[in-house]
Protein backbone atom coordinates (compact mmCIF):
# COMPACT_ATOMS: atom_id res chain seq x y z
CA UNK A 1 0.00 0.00 0.00
CA UNK A 2 1.65 3.39 -1.05
CA UNK A 3 2.11 5.94 1.60
CA UNK A 4 0.01 9.47 2.51
CA UNK A 5 1.16 12.34 3.58
CA UNK A 6 -0.60 14.44 6.18
CA UNK A 7 -2.13 16.54 3.59
CA UNK A 8 -3.77 13.35 1.72
CA UNK A 9 -7.66 13.78 3.05
CA UNK A 10 -7.16 17.40 2.25
CA UNK A 11 -6.21 16.49 -1.64
CA UNK A 12 -8.84 14.07 -1.67
CA UNK A 13 -11.81 16.39 -0.67
CA UNK A 14 -10.16 19.24 -3.17
CA UNK A 15 -11.06 16.65 -6.00
CA UNK A 16 -7.16 15.71 -6.89
CA UNK A 17 -7.19 13.26 -9.36
CA UNK A 18 -4.18 10.39 -7.58
CA UNK A 19 -1.11 8.49 -8.76
CA UNK A 20 1.43 6.30 -6.82
CA UNK A 21 4.58 8.22 -7.25
CA UNK A 22 8.04 6.97 -5.51
CA UNK A 23 5.32 4.89 -2.86
CA UNK A 24 3.06 7.87 -2.22
CA UNK A 25 -0.10 8.48 -3.40
CA UNK A 26 0.05 12.09 -4.59
CA UNK A 27 -1.91 14.60 -6.27
CA UNK A 28 -1.27 14.59 -10.27
CA UNK A 29 -3.87 17.39 -10.47
CA UNK A 30 -7.11 18.83 -9.48
CA UNK A 31 -8.32 19.37 -12.73
CA UNK A 32 -6.15 20.78 -14.95
CA UNK A 33 -3.03 20.82 -14.97
CA UNK A 34 -2.28 23.68 -17.51
CA UNK A 35 -4.67 26.33 -15.51
CA UNK A 36 -2.32 24.90 -12.01
CA UNK A 37 0.56 25.65 -14.19
CA UNK A 38 -0.61 29.24 -15.13
CA UNK A 39 -1.63 29.98 -11.30
CA UNK A 40 2.07 29.59 -10.38
CA UNK A 41 3.22 31.99 -12.98
CA UNK A 42 0.79 34.58 -12.68
CA UNK A 43 -0.10 34.50 -9.11
CA UNK A 44 0.69 31.67 -6.12
CA UNK A 45 0.15 27.85 -6.06
CA UNK A 46 0.71 25.18 -3.36
CA UNK A 47 2.40 21.81 -3.35
CA UNK A 48 2.44 19.14 -1.01
CA UNK A 49 6.00 18.09 -0.68
CA UNK A 50 6.00 16.09 2.17
CA UNK A 51 6.85 13.08 0.34
CA UNK A 52 10.37 14.43 0.23
CA UNK A 53 12.28 13.75 3.44
CA UNK A 54 14.24 16.13 5.68
CA UNK A 55 17.34 14.95 7.75
CA UNK A 56 19.66 16.47 9.99
CA UNK A 57 23.28 16.41 9.98
CA UNK A 58 23.86 17.56 13.89
CA UNK A 59 27.44 17.35 15.78
CA UNK A 60 30.88 18.92 16.29
CA UNK A 61 31.69 17.34 12.87
CA UNK A 62 28.28 17.63 11.01
CA UNK A 63 30.42 20.16 9.21
CA UNK A 64 33.13 17.76 8.13
CA UNK A 65 30.82 15.08 7.17
CA UNK A 66 28.82 17.68 4.81
CA UNK A 67 32.26 18.96 3.49
CA UNK A 68 33.58 14.88 2.40
CA UNK A 69 29.83 13.81 0.98
CA UNK A 70 28.49 16.65 -1.23
CA UNK A 71 30.02 18.22 -4.50
CA UNK A 72 29.81 21.59 -3.22
CA UNK A 73 31.39 23.20 -0.04
CA UNK A 74 29.11 23.56 2.73
CA UNK A 75 32.17 26.17 3.71
CA UNK A 76 30.17 28.44 1.57
CA UNK A 77 27.18 28.56 3.60
CA UNK A 78 29.31 28.73 6.99
CA UNK A 79 26.78 31.98 8.25
CA UNK A 80 23.51 30.28 9.79
CA UNK A 81 20.39 30.94 8.03
CA UNK A 82 22.06 29.71 4.33
CA UNK A 83 20.87 27.65 2.05
CA UNK A 84 22.56 26.20 -1.31
CA UNK A 85 21.65 23.31 -3.86
CA UNK A 86 24.36 20.81 -4.50
CA UNK A 87 24.75 16.88 -5.34
CA UNK A 88 25.86 13.88 -3.60
CA UNK A 89 28.03 12.16 -5.75
CA UNK A 90 29.21 8.46 -5.34
CA UNK A 91 33.03 6.87 -6.24
CA UNK A 92 32.28 7.50 -10.09
CA UNK A 93 31.41 11.12 -9.99
CA UNK A 94 27.42 9.51 -10.20
CA UNK A 95 24.54 11.73 -8.95
CA UNK A 96 23.21 9.59 -5.92
CA UNK A 97 20.88 13.00 -5.23
CA UNK A 98 20.70 16.28 -5.76
CA UNK A 99 19.43 17.94 -2.83
CA UNK A 100 19.01 21.61 -0.88
CA UNK A 101 21.42 22.24 2.43
CA UNK A 102 20.13 24.27 5.31
CA UNK A 103 22.06 25.68 7.67
CA UNK A 104 20.10 26.22 10.20
CA UNK A 105 21.97 26.06 13.43
CA UNK A 106 25.36 25.99 15.12
CA UNK A 107 26.41 22.47 14.36
CA UNK A 108 23.61 21.79 12.64
CA UNK A 109 22.79 21.51 8.84
CA UNK A 110 19.37 20.16 6.94
CA UNK A 111 18.99 18.28 3.94
CA UNK A 112 16.23 17.51 1.89
CA UNK A 113 16.79 14.60 -0.62
CA UNK A 114 14.22 13.39 -3.01
CA UNK A 115 11.36 10.76 -1.96
CA UNK A 116 12.43 7.96 -4.63
CA UNK A 117 15.91 8.32 -2.99
CA UNK A 118 15.32 8.43 0.99
CA UNK A 119 16.41 4.95 1.77
CA UNK A 120 19.41 4.79 -0.66
CA UNK A 121 20.66 8.60 0.53
CA UNK A 122 20.53 7.34 3.97
CA UNK A 123 22.11 4.38 4.29
CA UNK A 124 24.76 6.26 2.10
CA UNK A 125 25.12 9.26 4.57
CA UNK A 126 24.68 7.02 7.37
CA UNK A 127 28.02 4.86 6.37
CA UNK A 128 29.90 8.28 5.71
CA UNK A 129 28.94 9.39 9.20
CA UNK A 130 30.78 6.50 10.86
CA UNK A 131 33.73 8.72 10.60
CA UNK A 132 32.64 11.73 12.21
CA UNK A 133 30.93 13.10 14.88
CA UNK A 134 27.75 13.81 13.86
CA UNK A 135 24.43 12.79 13.69
CA UNK A 136 21.98 11.99 10.96
CA UNK A 137 19.03 11.91 11.87
CA UNK A 138 15.25 11.90 9.00
CA UNK A 139 12.98 14.07 10.00
CA UNK A 140 9.72 11.66 9.76
CA UNK A 141 7.48 14.44 11.67
CA UNK A 142 7.83 16.75 9.50
CA UNK A 143 5.82 17.93 6.32
CA UNK A 144 6.64 20.45 3.98
CA UNK A 145 4.29 22.75 1.81
CA UNK A 146 6.29 24.46 -0.74
CA UNK A 147 4.14 28.28 -2.02
CA UNK A 148 5.09 29.55 -5.12
CA UNK A 149 4.82 32.38 -7.53
CA UNK A 150 4.77 36.52 -7.78
CA UNK A 151 2.02 37.08 -4.96
CA UNK A 152 3.24 33.65 -2.86
CA UNK A 153 5.45 35.99 -0.43
CA UNK A 154 2.52 38.50 0.05
CA UNK A 155 0.01 35.72 0.65
CA UNK A 156 2.00 33.44 3.02
CA UNK A 157 2.51 36.94 5.20
CA UNK A 158 -1.33 37.02 5.80
CA UNK A 159 -1.30 33.28 7.64
CA UNK A 160 1.73 33.13 9.49
CA UNK A 161 1.99 34.59 13.25
CA UNK A 162 3.67 37.86 13.53
CA UNK A 163 7.09 37.31 14.71
CA UNK A 164 7.71 34.20 11.85
CA UNK A 165 6.16 36.55 9.22
CA UNK A 166 8.40 39.40 9.52
CA UNK A 167 11.41 36.91 9.49
CA UNK A 168 10.20 35.24 6.40
CA UNK A 169 9.50 38.28 4.58
CA UNK A 170 13.37 39.59 5.26
CA UNK A 171 15.03 36.88 3.45
CA UNK A 172 16.28 37.13 0.44
CA UNK A 173 16.72 34.00 -1.93
CA UNK A 174 18.75 30.76 -0.70
CA UNK A 175 18.12 32.34 2.83
CA UNK A 176 16.00 29.91 5.71
CA UNK A 177 14.59 31.02 9.01
CA UNK A 178 14.14 28.58 11.98
CA UNK A 179 10.99 29.11 14.52
CA UNK A 180 11.25 26.02 16.78
CA UNK A 181 10.07 22.99 14.56
CA UNK A 182 9.21 25.35 11.91
CA UNK A 183 11.91 26.37 8.85
CA UNK A 184 11.05 28.64 6.02
CA UNK A 185 13.49 28.77 3.51
CA UNK A 186 13.27 31.32 0.34
CA UNK A 187 13.77 28.26 -1.85
CA UNK A 188 11.54 26.38 -4.95
CA UNK A 189 11.61 23.81 -7.60
CA UNK A 190 9.68 26.61 -9.96
CA UNK A 191 11.41 29.17 -11.39
CA UNK A 192 9.29 31.47 -9.21
CA UNK A 193 9.74 33.60 -6.01
CA UNK A 194 7.84 32.26 -2.98
CA UNK A 195 8.99 29.92 0.33
CA UNK A 196 9.31 25.97 1.24
CA UNK A 197 7.79 25.71 4.54
CA UNK A 198 9.25 22.77 6.57
CA UNK A 199 6.87 22.22 9.88
CA UNK A 200 5.30 19.77 11.93
CA UNK A 201 2.90 17.25 10.38
CA UNK A 202 -0.08 17.87 13.04
CA UNK A 203 0.00 21.97 11.85
CA UNK A 204 0.28 20.91 7.93
CA UNK A 205 -3.47 20.95 7.58
CA UNK A 206 -4.49 24.02 9.50
CA UNK A 207 -1.65 25.46 7.09
CA UNK A 208 -2.71 24.24 4.29
CA UNK A 209 -6.59 25.52 4.86
CA UNK A 210 -5.18 28.65 5.72
CA UNK A 211 -3.01 29.31 2.51
CA UNK A 212 -6.08 27.74 0.47
CA UNK A 213 -8.40 30.44 2.21
CA UNK A 214 -5.72 33.50 1.33
CA UNK A 215 -5.80 32.49 -2.16
CA UNK A 216 -3.09 29.91 -2.89
CA UNK A 217 -4.13 27.90 -5.62
CA UNK A 218 -3.20 23.81 -4.88
CA UNK A 219 -0.87 22.53 -7.47
CA UNK A 220 -0.37 19.00 -8.50
CA UNK A 221 2.64 16.81 -9.25
CA UNK A 222 1.61 17.43 -13.46
CA UNK A 223 2.10 21.23 -13.31
CA UNK A 224 5.07 21.13 -10.52
CA UNK A 225 7.31 19.26 -13.50
CA UNK A 226 6.02 21.61 -16.09
CA UNK A 227 7.02 24.38 -14.42
CA UNK A 228 10.65 23.17 -13.42
CA UNK A 229 10.94 22.42 -16.83
CA UNK A 230 10.17 25.65 -17.66
CA UNK A 231 13.02 27.04 -15.41
CA UNK A 232 15.84 24.67 -16.92
CA UNK A 233 15.63 22.13 -13.45
CA UNK A 234 17.03 19.26 -13.27
CA UNK A 235 14.70 16.39 -12.41
CA UNK A 236 16.60 12.92 -10.54
CA UNK A 237 16.20 9.97 -12.72
CA UNK A 238 15.76 11.54 -15.76
CA UNK A 239 18.09 13.99 -16.28
CA UNK A 240 20.68 12.63 -13.60
CA UNK A 241 21.16 9.49 -11.92
CA UNK A 242 24.10 7.42 -10.48
CA UNK A 243 25.72 6.43 -13.67
CA UNK A 244 25.64 10.54 -14.93
CA UNK A 245 27.59 12.96 -13.43
CA UNK A 246 27.10 17.11 -12.74
CA UNK A 247 29.65 17.49 -15.60
CA UNK A 248 27.11 16.44 -18.62
CA UNK A 249 24.14 17.35 -16.51
CA UNK A 250 24.29 21.14 -16.68
CA UNK A 251 25.14 20.90 -12.63
CA UNK A 252 28.96 21.73 -12.96
CA UNK A 253 28.27 25.03 -11.13
CA UNK A 254 27.26 22.77 -8.22
CA UNK A 255 30.96 21.32 -7.89
CA UNK A 256 33.55 23.38 -5.68
CA UNK A 257 37.02 21.95 -7.07
CA UNK A 258 38.36 24.63 -4.70
CA UNK A 259 39.97 24.71 -2.50
CA UNK A 260 41.97 21.80 -4.11
CA UNK A 261 42.85 20.39 -0.34
CA UNK A 262 39.02 19.45 -0.03
CA UNK A 263 38.82 15.73 -0.42
CA UNK A 264 34.78 15.34 -1.35
CA UNK A 265 33.79 11.75 -3.08
CA UNK A 266 33.28 11.70 -6.67
CA UNK A 267 36.58 14.28 -6.51
CA UNK A 268 38.90 12.36 -8.41
CA UNK A 269 36.48 10.92 -10.92
CA UNK A 270 35.20 14.40 -11.84
CA UNK A 271 38.80 15.84 -12.41
CA UNK A 272 39.56 12.76 -14.76
CA UNK A 273 36.52 13.61 -16.62
CA UNK A 274 37.03 17.51 -16.76
CA UNK A 275 40.59 17.01 -18.22
CA UNK A 276 40.23 13.92 -20.39
CA UNK A 277 36.53 13.08 -21.45
CA UNK A 278 34.18 15.89 -21.51
CA UNK A 279 31.99 14.40 -24.41
CA UNK A 280 29.06 15.08 -23.44
CA UNK A 281 26.71 18.42 -22.07
CA UNK A 282 23.35 19.14 -21.41
CA UNK A 283 20.82 21.55 -23.79
CA UNK A 284 18.06 22.99 -24.03
CA UNK A 285 15.79 21.85 -27.07
CA UNK A 286 12.60 23.99 -28.69
CA UNK A 287 10.85 21.53 -31.30
CA UNK A 288 10.56 23.27 -34.40
CA UNK A 289 7.99 21.21 -35.77
CA UNK A 290 4.69 19.50 -34.34
CA UNK A 291 4.54 17.07 -31.51
CA UNK A 292 5.34 16.92 -28.08
CA UNK A 293 9.24 15.94 -26.49
CA UNK A 294 9.51 13.40 -24.30
CA UNK A 295 12.12 11.38 -21.94
CA UNK A 296 14.00 9.00 -23.92
CA UNK A 297 13.32 10.56 -27.29
CA UNK A 298 16.69 10.01 -29.70
CA UNK A 299 18.41 13.32 -30.64
CA UNK A 300 21.23 13.63 -33.75
CA UNK A 301 22.11 16.40 -35.62
CA UNK A 302 19.94 17.89 -38.31
CA UNK A 303 20.31 16.06 -41.55
CA UNK A 304 22.15 13.15 -39.96
CA UNK A 305 20.34 10.57 -42.13
CA UNK A 306 23.04 7.59 -41.35
CA UNK A 307 22.12 7.77 -37.67
CA UNK A 308 18.61 6.10 -36.38
CA UNK A 309 16.58 6.07 -33.14
CA UNK A 310 18.71 3.18 -31.71
CA UNK A 311 22.26 4.71 -32.15
CA UNK A 312 21.54 8.67 -31.96
CA UNK A 313 24.00 10.00 -30.25
CA UNK A 314 21.76 12.26 -28.24
CA UNK A 315 18.80 11.86 -25.82
CA UNK A 316 16.14 14.10 -24.14
CA UNK A 317 16.00 14.03 -20.93
CA UNK A 318 13.12 15.67 -19.85
CA UNK A 319 10.83 17.03 -22.18
CA UNK A 320 7.26 18.06 -22.57
CA UNK A 321 4.39 20.44 -23.66
CA UNK A 322 5.36 24.42 -22.16
CA UNK A 323 2.28 26.28 -21.15
CA UNK A 324 4.25 29.37 -21.09
CA UNK A 325 5.75 29.20 -24.18
CA UNK A 326 2.76 27.21 -26.16
CA UNK A 327 5.34 25.14 -27.74
CA UNK A 328 7.20 21.93 -26.85
CA UNK A 329 10.72 22.00 -24.74
CA UNK A 330 13.11 19.64 -23.56
CA UNK A 331 16.02 18.82 -21.81
CA UNK A 332 18.98 16.69 -23.58
CA UNK A 333 22.23 15.40 -23.09
CA UNK A 334 24.06 15.71 -26.48
CA UNK A 335 27.60 15.64 -28.03
CA UNK A 336 29.46 18.92 -26.60
CA UNK A 337 30.54 20.07 -29.70
CA UNK A 338 27.40 20.37 -31.06
CA UNK A 339 25.74 24.28 -31.95
CA UNK A 340 24.24 23.55 -34.92
CA UNK A 341 19.95 22.70 -35.25
CA UNK A 342 19.12 18.83 -34.39
CA UNK A 343 16.20 16.53 -35.03
CA UNK A 344 14.20 14.55 -32.42
CA UNK A 345 12.53 11.18 -33.43
CA UNK A 346 8.95 11.16 -32.39
CA UNK A 347 6.35 8.31 -33.47
CA UNK A 348 8.91 7.06 -36.37
CA UNK A 349 9.52 10.15 -37.93
CA UNK A 350 12.42 13.20 -36.92
CA UNK A 351 11.00 16.31 -36.44
CA UNK A 352 13.40 19.29 -36.36
CA UNK A 353 14.38 21.13 -32.70
CA UNK A 354 17.01 24.13 -31.91
CA UNK A 355 19.27 23.84 -29.62
CA UNK A 356 18.78 27.19 -27.22
CA UNK A 357 20.22 27.98 -23.52
CA UNK A 358 17.91 27.29 -20.60
CA UNK A 359 16.09 28.13 -18.39
CA UNK A 360 13.29 28.73 -21.00
CA UNK A 361 10.98 30.78 -18.46
CA UNK A 362 12.17 32.51 -14.98
CA UNK A 363 10.10 34.51 -12.84
CA UNK A 364 7.22 34.69 -15.82
CA UNK A 365 9.58 36.27 -18.37
CA UNK A 366 10.34 34.18 -21.39
CA UNK A 367 14.06 33.72 -21.75
CA UNK A 368 14.11 32.52 -25.37
CA UNK A 369 13.46 33.41 -29.10
CA UNK A 370 10.59 31.85 -30.43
Amino acid sequence: MANQTPLYDEHVALGAKLVTFAGWEMPIDYGSQIAEHKAVRESAGMFDVSHMRPVDIEGPQARDLLRRTLANDVAKIDQVGRAFYTCMLNTRGGVVDDLIVYHLGEHWYRIVVNAATTTKDMAWITSQARDFDATVTARDELAIIAVQGPQARKLCQRILDDELAAAAMELNPFRVTVAGEWAIGRTGYTGEDGFEIMLPADAAVETWRALHEAGVSPIGLGARDTLRLEAGLNLYGQDMDEDTTPLESGLAWTVAFEPAEREFIGRDALAHIREHDETRKMVGLLLEGRGVMRHGAAVRAAGDEASDAGDAPGQVTSGSFAPTLSRSIALARVPADWTDPVEVELRGKWVPARIVSYPFVRHGEICIDL
